[in-house]
C-alpha cells in the first residue's frame, strides 16, 4: 500500500494518490489529469474510484476528466446528486482497492453531502482518514456554504458538523492519521495550521473545534468571525456538481497565440480583462492600459476567483515567456475557462510595435519615510484586518484587498494616498485596479510593510503594535 499527498500551495489544496495490489484510487484530484494518468502508467496500476468528499467550492474538480480517460468510478457520499453518472454511496459502505479497504463516513456539516474516507489496512487496522473539508488540521470546514442551495442555516449546519464531528470522528484511534482537503491559507476555514498531515490524536488535543464542552459552545466557536465567501465559491459548485468543459479543450483555447494588433481588437470586441500575471515589480514599470495585475508567483488563483468573482468572464493573458499554459491551468483550476489567448512575444512584443503602455508611481520604503514625515498624509493598508491590527502604520487606514469593490468608491479622486501591503503582491493588485478604474493620485511603496517597519531603528512614533485580534 502506498499513500501519496499531491499538495498544491497556490490553493492550499490536497489530492491523494492511494495504491494497492495494482489499482489505485485518487481523493479530490486536481482539473488538470494527465500527471495522475501517467503516475498510474509509470505504477503500471489500474485506476478503480475516483473519490470525492463533497461539491468542491474554491476548485474544480478533475473528476470527470479521470473518469474519461480511465473509466474509473466517480464516488460521492450519500445525498449528493451530481448531474453526471456516480456511485452515491451509502453511510458506512465499504470500497475494496487492491488488499485495502476504504469506508464511508457521511459527515455532514461544512455540505449536507460531505464525506469523509477511513482506509483500513491489509491487516484490517484503521490507518487513514481522509476527511475533506470536515476536519482541518486546527480548525474544521465552515459551515455557511450550502445555504443558498437550502433553507438551512449556518447554525443548523454547525449543529450537523458538531454531530459529526463527535459521533463518528472523535471515536476513531489516536493514531490515525489525518489527510484533509486544505491547509492553512485556504478560505474554507479560518484557523488552520501550516502543517498538512498529523495523528488525530493531536487533532483531538489541539483543535479548538474538537474541544468544545457542549453544541452550542461549538457551533458558536465555529460560526464566529467568518468571513464572506468569495463569489465565485458558487459558480465552482455548480461546475463541480453539473460538469464542465475538459480541461484539455481550455488549454488549447487558452494557449492561443495572438499579436499584438489581433491582442487589442478581441479585447475591444469582446470586453475581454487584460490580465497581467507577471510580477508586481515586472508590472509597475510598464504595462497594457487597463489591465489588471494578478502575479503568478503569488496565490494567483484565490485572487483571481476572489477579485474577478464571475468564471464567465473572457480574459486575455499578458505573461513572462513560457508562462502561458502555467497561467491558464491555475486560471482553469478555479474555473475561468473563457481564455481567449495571450500575448504573443509579451510586453517587449507591445512596445515593439509602437503601442501605449502605462506604469504605477512607485517608491521605496526609504522615499516613503522621507516624504511622509512631519507631514499629513493619507495611507491605505491593503492587508487584512489581521495583519493590521497586529502592526501597522500610524494612521493608516485598513482597507483589505478582498473588498476593494466596496471601498473604492470611497477614495477621493483629487486626494493623494499611500498604497502598501505586506511586500507589494497584494498592493499591486490594487494599484492595477485603481489605475484601470481612473484612479490616479496615488503612489504605491515597494516592499510593502515589510520594508516600511525595516526604515527606522526606533519606529515608537511610526508603527503601531498591538496584539492580534482574535
Amino acid at each position: 500500500m502506498k499513500i501519496e499527498q499531491i499538495y498544491t500551495g497556490c490553493l492550499a489544496q490536497g489530492a491523494y494518490y492511494i495504491t494497492s495490489a495494482g489499482e489505485a484510487a485518487i481523493i479530490d484530484p486536481l482539473r488538470e489529469t494527465q500527471p495522475y494518468v501517467e503516475r498510474l502508467e509509470k505504477d503500471e496500476v489500474e485506476l478503480k474510484y475516483i473519490f470525492e468528499t463533497h461539491f468542491h467550492a474554491d476548485f474544480v474538480s478533475g473528476h470527470l476528466d479521470l473518469n474519461h480517460k480511465t473509466n474509473a468510478s466517480i464516488v460521492y457520499g450519500p445525498t449528493a446528486k451530481p448531474e453526471f453518472e456516480a456511485i452515491i454511496a451509502e453511510d458506512g459502505q465499504i470500497f475494496k482497492v487492491g488488499d485495502i479497504t476504504i469506508k464511508v463516513l457521511h459527515t455532514p456539516g461544512h455540505t449536507l453531502e460531505s464525506s469523509c474516507y477511513l482506509l483500513i489496512d491489509e491487516q484490517g487496522n484503521e490507518k487513514a482518514l481522509f476527511s475533506g473539508d470536515t476536519l482541518f488540521l486546527g480548525d474544521v470546514g465552515r459551515p455557511d456554504l450550502a445555504q443558498k442551495a437550502t433553507d438551512i442555516t449556518q447554525e443548523d449546519l454547525a449543529g450537523l458538523l458538531y454531530d459529526s464531528l463527535y459521533h463518528k470522528i472523535l471515536p476513531l484511534n489516536d493514531d490515525i492519521t489525518v489527510y484533509p482537503a486544505h491547509g492553512a491559507g485556504s478560505a474554507c476555514g479560518k484557523n488552520m495550521q501550516k502543517e498538512t498531515v498529523d495523528t488525530l490524536g493531536n487533532q483531538k488535543e489541539t483543535n479548538y473545534a474538537l474541544n468544545q464542552n457542549s453544541k452550542e459552545s461549538f457551533i458558536k466557536a465555529v460560526t464566529d468571525g467568518l468571513l464572506p465567501p468569495p463569489a465565485y465559491f458558487g459558480m465552482n459548485v455548480m461546475m463541480n456538481k453539473k460538469g464542465y468543459h475538459s480541461f484539455d479543450e481550455v488549454l488549447s483555447k487558452g494557449l492561443h497565440a495572438l499579436k499584438p494588433k489581433q491582442f487589442e481588437e478581441i479585447a475591444e470586441a469582446s470586453a475581454a480583462l487584460v490580465l497581467d500575471v507577471r510580477n508586481n515589480g515586472e508590472f509597475a514599470g510598464e504595462f497594457i492600459p487597463q489591465s489588471v495585475n494578478i502575479g503568478l508567483d503569488g496565490d494567483f488563483a484565490p485572487w483571481v476567483g476572489a477579485l474577478i468573482a464571475d468564471v464567465n468572464q473572457p480574459i486575455l493573458l499578458v505573461t513572462k515567456l513560457g508562462d502561458e499554459e502555467e497561467a491558464v491551468t491555475r486560471l482553469s483550476r478555479v474555473g475561468f475557462d473563457h481564455i481567449l489567448g495571450f500575448l504573443e512575444g509579451g510586453i517587449e512584443a507591445w512596445k515593439n510595435s509602437g503601442k501605449e503602455t502605462d506604469s504605477v508611481h512607485r517608491i521605496s520604503a526609504g522615499q516613503f519615510e522621507k516624504e511622509i514625515v512631519g507631514k499629513e498624509v493619507k495611507i491605505i493598508d491593503v492587508r487584512k484586518e489581521s495583519e493590521y491590527a497586529a502592526e501597522h502604520v500610524n494612521e493608516a487606514y485598513s482597507k483589505p484587498l478582498a473588498y476593494i469593490n466596496e471601498w473604492i468608491d470611497e477614495i477621493q479622486p483629487e486626494e493623494h494616498f499611500y498604497l502598501h501591503c505586506a511586500g507589494g503582491y497584494r498592493s499591486m493588485i490594487a494599484a492595477s485596479i485603481l489605475q484601470a478604474r481612473g484612479y490616479r493620485n496615488f503612489t504605491e511603496i515597494e516592499g510593502g510593510f515589510k520594508a516600511i517597519a525595516s526604515t527606522r531603528v526606533s519606529k515608537s512614533d511610526f508603527v503601531c503594535q498591538t496584539k492580534v485580534l482574535k
